[in-house]
């Protein structure tokens, strides 16, 4: 009996399946770039929510600071809480650095879509397309040269000020528009448990890890307790003159001079209905007032100091100064946009606005502001005039 084998058939040797195509969100980039699992949809929007939440705190910080520089007519600043603008601008300045790593987390994780051939597909892909160059870059803009301007570096040629103020409003509309867009994609993104979490989690554990270490190394600059730590400040509480820092010198603003001269006077003129000049003798033999109070600026550092001098609303009413009255203060400083500042009936009128002529009980340094200067709550530094030597009843 014969028996008879079933043929033998040939198996084709297996073979790798072809690299799947890039989806048309991640842009048409050739197979095989930007595999890694961590540029996946829940990583970008984790960190875009984040970036979003620290760009609006930075908006908002950022619209005090300059409202309380550039007030507007309807608007006065309240004199208390004497450490709002304290709180308020180290937040702006130490949240905006702890921003640096995110941002750059952000761009990593979503650079291939901003890469992607061909750059849109349509005239609405195309306005969508220059949102996001528009938000790209003012985060990117907002950040550089806020980071150049607490380190005193004017890199640019266009006032700081004015640019970071604007670009601002066109980076929160960017923001707006782009998360209304993305807002179906990320929610999806996040509500998903996909299988690589820890990979994912660890990323982002690590992103948030710097970010904290670059406000831990900053906030000494307004919080004594971390000024060991604060190998990143402009500024550190305890350095400087009698113990505070200082922005400008009396030197440097070419007062010294005439801060230093016998026959200085302090003048109150303007609407008043009598003019006063008092010399420094005068202002010391006034009622002496002491006030606990912070030099905060707009670069995000602060300082506490105990000040001594005469409050301002007693000088005001030697000249008989009506109630509603603003005054400018004028220093001796001939040149610098800060040279004047004004102050508001809320101000002037509080206990706490003095103008100092002591210092932790010493007499005021020339870099703090002698023979006189002003210091009161809740302003930003650049309004505490130092070398004030006219105050002007508007």
């Amino acid at each position: 009996m014969v028996r008879h084998r079933p043929p033998r058939t040939l198996t084709p040797p297996l073979t790798p399946p072809p690299p799947p195509s890039p989806s048309p969100r991640a842009g048409g980039s050739p197979a095989g770039r930007f595999t890694s699992a961590l540029r996946g949809e829940r990583t970008a929007a984790l960190l875009g929510a984040a970036l979003a939440a620290a760009f609006t705190t930075a908006f908002v910080t950022g619209l005090i600071s300059h409202y309380m520089q550039h007030p507007p007519g309807w608007a006065q600043w309240p004199s208390r809480p004497v450490n709002l603008y304290r709180v308020t601008q180290g937040l702006h300045v130490i949240g905006g650095l702890a921003t640096v790593p995110l941002l750059l987390a952000k761009l990593w994780a979503v650079y291939p879509r901003l890469l992607r051939r061909p750059p849109a597909r349509s005239a609405a892909d195309a306005g969508y397309r220059l949102v996001v160059l528009l938000l790209v870059g003012g985060a990117l803009f907002q950040l550089v040269t806020g980071v150049l301007n607490i380190s005193y570096w004017y890199a640019f040629p266009f006032p700081f000020t004015t640019a970071h103020y604007w670009t601002s409003y066109i980076l929160i509309g960017a923001l707006l528009v782009h998360a209304a867009r993305e807002w179906p994609t990320a929610r999806r993104a996040v509500m998903t448990r996909p299988g690589d979490a820890v990979g994912r989690r660890g990323f982002l554990l690590a992103v948030a890890g710097a970010g904290g270490a670059v406000a831990l190394t900053t906030a000494g600059s307004t919080f004594a307790p971390l000024a060991r730590l604060a190998l990143l400040a402009p500024r550190r509480p305890g350095t400087g003159p009698q113990g505070v820092p200082v922005n400008t010198s009396a030197a440097g603003a070419g007062v010294l001079a005439a801060a230093r001269d016998p026959a200085w006077r302090l003048t109150v003129t303007g609407r008043v209905r009598r003019e006063v000049v008092l010399s420094l003798d005068d202002l010391r033999a006034l009622p002496p007032r002491t006030a606990r109070l912070p030099i905060a600026c707009v670069e995000g550092w602060s300082a506490g100091a105990t000040w001594e001098g005469v409050r301002l609303r007693d000088v005001l009413r030697l000249a008989g100064v009506d109630d509603g009255a603003h005054v400018r203060v004028e220093s001796l400083q001939t040149w610098g946009i800060y040279r004047t500042s004004r102050v508001a009936p809320a101000h002037w009128h509080d206990p706490l606005t003095l103008l100092a002529l002591r210092i932790a009980g010493e007499p005021l340094h020339p870099d703090h502001g002698y023979p006189c200067r002003l210091i009161a709550p809740n302003r930003p530094g650049v309004m505490q005039t130092k070398w004030v030597h006219r105050l002007v009843v508007e």
